[in-house]
């Protein structure tokens, strides 16, 4: 696929956002990493660090009502699982894109050249965006965090940290809750690896309470160990092995929350985490809190959800 670059908004536009929100949010929609068509990738394990694009709106096997990425202009950001250790090379400027109808539309246009690459999502007729440049992550099993917030969210962050010219370095810096900018808990973020096959995932699978039959297009909201927060949704591909399952590929360690709500198509009767690393057997809508260990001998924790449908 020939690679393509977008020029949807001109940098001295970007100046009207710097004012702080007056309430800043966790924007709606979902964020995940691709190669250049969007295509699913899988445990989303990636052969080279150029292979990984961007990609936003309802998400991977999302209904069609289900809602994109707010409309606006975002930056993202590569980090080690942790988020304290930046990856990302080239200053905030250049990481930014724009959102319109819930889809990526477009980079900013910087004059410089600095922008990133884009391609065209098949599936979607959006725009994804390659997130090279960044350095090797120094986790030794080759794992890489994504972040996106919307420029307001970003410049607000980074006035937290007590950088005023935020889009024009690298990093802002670091505290806890705030990672070079992105404050967690108005953050999407997605995890992913390069070369190393080991995963670790926590899979939702969403059942027919009266068929048994397991359901697509259910969602559930991943919150990380840091607090940021993402959507998923179950989906099949059997390319990939996936069987109807709203799959969060290569966590990190620690505490995992997976929000189980109503929504349509399940009235949720059920939630029973049956794997190591969660004690959950509880009726109705609940969160599920997941631990992963270090060296976990149990590489995929499973969540059962049994919905009455046609709610």
């Amino acid at each position: 696929m020939k690679i393509t670059r977008f020029s949807v908004l001109f940098a001295g536009c970007v100046i009207a956002l710097a004012a702080a929100p007056a309430g800043a949010h966790s924007p709606g929609g979902a964020i995940f990493t691709t190669v250049s068509d969007g295509s699913e990738v899988n445990y989303n394990i990636y052969a080279a660090k150029p292979d990984v694009y961007l990609d936003g709106g309802p998400g991977i096997g999302a209904p069609a009502t289900a809602a994109g990425l707010d409309d606006g202009t975002y930056v993202f950001q590569i980090t080690d699982p942790s988020g304290k250790k930046l990856l990302s090379t080239d200053v905030a400027r250049c990481r930014q894109f724009t959102v319109v109808g819930g889809l990526i539309t477009g980079v900013v246009f910087q004059g410089d050249g600095c922008e990133h690459a884009t391609a065209l999502d098949d599936d979607h007729d959006a725009v994804t965006v390659q997130m090279i440049p960044y350095l090797d992550t120094p986790k030794n099993g080759g794992e890489y965090k994504a972040w996106v917030a919307t420029v307001d969210d970003f410049l607000a962050g980074c006035d937290a940290l007590g950088e005023e010219d935020a889009l024009n370095v690298v990093s802002c810096g670091w505290a806890g809750g705030n990672d070079h900018g992105f404050v967690t808990s108005h953050s999407k973020t997605d995890n992913f690896k390069v070369r190393d096959g080991h995963n670790l995932e926590i899979d939702t699978h969403f059942f027919d309470s009266r068929t048994g039959a397991k359901l697509n297009g259910m969602g559930i909201t991943w919150i990380d160990t840091l607090g940021a927060s993402n959507r998923k949704y179950s989906n099949t591909n059997l390319e990939l092995n996936i069987k109807s399952i709203a799959h969060v590929e290569n966590v990190e360690r620690g505490l995992h929350s997976i929000v189980i709500a109503d929504q349509p198509g399940c009235k949720v009767l059920n939630v029973h985490c049956y794997t190591g690393g969660c004690n959950t057997n509880v009726n109705g809508p609940t969160t599920v809190n997941v631990t992963v260990k270090a060296n976990d001998p149990i590489w995929t924790k499973d969540i059962k959800v049994t919905c009455a449908t046609g709610q």
